[in-house]
Formats: structure tokens, sequence, C-alpha cells
């Protein structure tokens, strides 16, 4: 059973190690090509540890997107992009893209997401664990049919907001300069959450990786003494030295025994027992 676990084990770390060669050579297929600025050092951690590899990421981003005004579902392949920003903007961007809108403009900040695959359940499980006490409280994880098993990092701190209607300006200059506003204050809070995600991540890859390393192996005296042979030869000098003490208090008794004797007799060897003392007083 445990040879079959261990070959299983083994093909399914050469796998890992197969799919994450081919994603990292492969192509970045995003509309920018690049990892984001601002999570680049996250993404290099993990693409460093040959527990990880990062699939898919985005720092977070404001955006205005213009969908057709004829569709209740707004899909991003069918929409336009009027402005986009991985960092925080200004009231008057988003005024010149929904002055563009020829259909239903949307203002979103979609937070940081990072999507990792792990090698290993536990590891996904320690991933998971970094990500919710770093405050991605949306984060999770799925085992695919293949065994791909991958931890997603999302948080729920997002907007959107509907600006225009079939072209028309829904809202004045000054709400778009409130959602502005908060836009702004949400990515400052996604990028200290980011920030305190990679703190986490490095004092938990750090604390495993010394955890692994201090993991002592059994020394050959508690080997010894942790083996049946031990145990039943030091059961058996326990009974020894129990029989040699028996023993010992045995003959002391008996010692004792002769020496009152002989202390207590006449000259007649017999056994009887003297008379107390002030019997001897008749004779006088």
């Amino acid at each position: 059973m445990n040879s079959v676990v261990t070959v299983t084990g083994s093909v399914m770390e050469k796998t890992f190690r197969q799919w994450k060669k081919q994603s990292l050579n492969k192509l970045d297929h995003s509309k920018k090509g690049t990892v984001d600025e601002d999570i680049q050092h996250v993404v290099s951690l993990l693409n460093s540890r040959e527990e990880y590899f990062t699939t898919s990421s985005c720092s977070g981003r404001i955006v205005l997107i213009d969908g057709a005004a004829d569709r209740s579902d707004v899909q991003k392949q069918d929409c336009v992009w009027l402005f986009v920003s991985h960092h925080k903007c200004q009231p008057e961007d988003v005024i010149s893209g929904v002055s563009r809108s020829g259909g239903d403009a949307m203002l979103k900040f979609e937070p940081f997401v990072l999507h990792v695959q792990c090698r290993r359940l536990e590891d996904a499980q320690l991933m998971h664990s970094v990500a919710i006490n770093s405050g991605f409280r949306n984060s999770g994880l799925t085992v695919g049919k293949t065994g791909k098993i991958i931890t997603a990092v999302r948080s729920t701190h997002g907007l959107e907001v509907p600006l225009s209607h079939e072209g028309k300006l829904l809202v004045e200059h000054e709400y778009i300069h409130f959602l502005t506003q908060i836009a702004n204050q949400k990515m400052e809070e996604n990028l200290r959450r980011i920030d305190r995600f990679y703190q986490n991540l490095q004092s938990a890859l750090s604390a495993e990786k010394l955890q692994k390393l201090q993991i002592p192996d059994p020394p050959a005296s508690q080997e010894l003494q942790d083996s049946p042979h031990s145990l039943e030869t030091e059961k058996g000098e326990s009974e020894e030295k129990e029989k040699k003490k028996k023993t010992s208090v045995y003959k002391r008794r008996r010692k004792r025994e002769q020496h009152r004797q002989t202390d207590c007799c006449h000259g007649d060897g017999s056994s009887s027992v003297s008379e107390p003392d002030h019997s001897l007083d008749l004779f006088t």
C-alpha cells in the first residue's frame, strides 16, 4: 500500500513540475501583457518556490467600461474600455471617459486577485490561511479532475456603479468626483492588503521551511528504548532487581531472628525465651 502511495506521489510531483514549466514559459495573454508592478514581488516569490506557481493575477484596478445598451448583463468581451488604471485616478479621467459612452457606462473598482496552482493540498491550505488572515476573505480552493489544486486569493471590497444609459449621463459631475474619491480609497486599502499578504506569506513560508529543517531523526538510544526487545529487556531487569531486593530482605530478617535466638537461649541450646529481668531478683 505504501509503495503505491509513493509511486502516485512521484507521478504527481513530476506532473506538477511539467505544469509549472509550461505555465511560466507561455505568453501573457492579458491586455497589459505583463505582471502588474504592485504585485511583481508577490508573483516572483511564489514562482521561486517549488510548491507554487501563479496562473493569473491583477493588482487591482479602476475601470470604466461601456456596455451595449440593449444588454442587461455586462460582459467584458462585449464591452468597450473607456478608461482603466491600476493606480488612483482623477475625476477628470472618469468624466472624459464617460463622455465617449454610446451605451451603458459602468464605473468599477476591482480589487487584487491572484490564482495560484499548488503542489499539494497542504500547500494550498497554507496559502488559503495566509490569504484569509491578510483580509482576502473571499478566497477559496478548487481541485480539478486532473488533480490541479488552485488557490484563488480574492476580496469583496469592490465597487460597481452605472453612470450612463444609452450614452446619456445619469449623474452630476459632483457625484463622479465623490465616486472617484471612494474608488481611490478602496485602491489604497487594496495596496495595504497586498503588502500584508506579502509579509504574511514570507513569514509562513519561512516558518514552514524552518520546521522541516528542525525535525530530527529519532536517536538510536530512543529507538532501542522504544523497540519491543528493549521493553522486554527492561522488564526482565526490573523483575531481577525486585527479586534480589526480596532475597536481601529475607536474608536480613533471618539473620536478625538467629541473632535474637542466640542472645535469648540457655546453654543447653533450647530456644525457650528468658523470663523478664525482674524474675532474676529471686536468686540473689
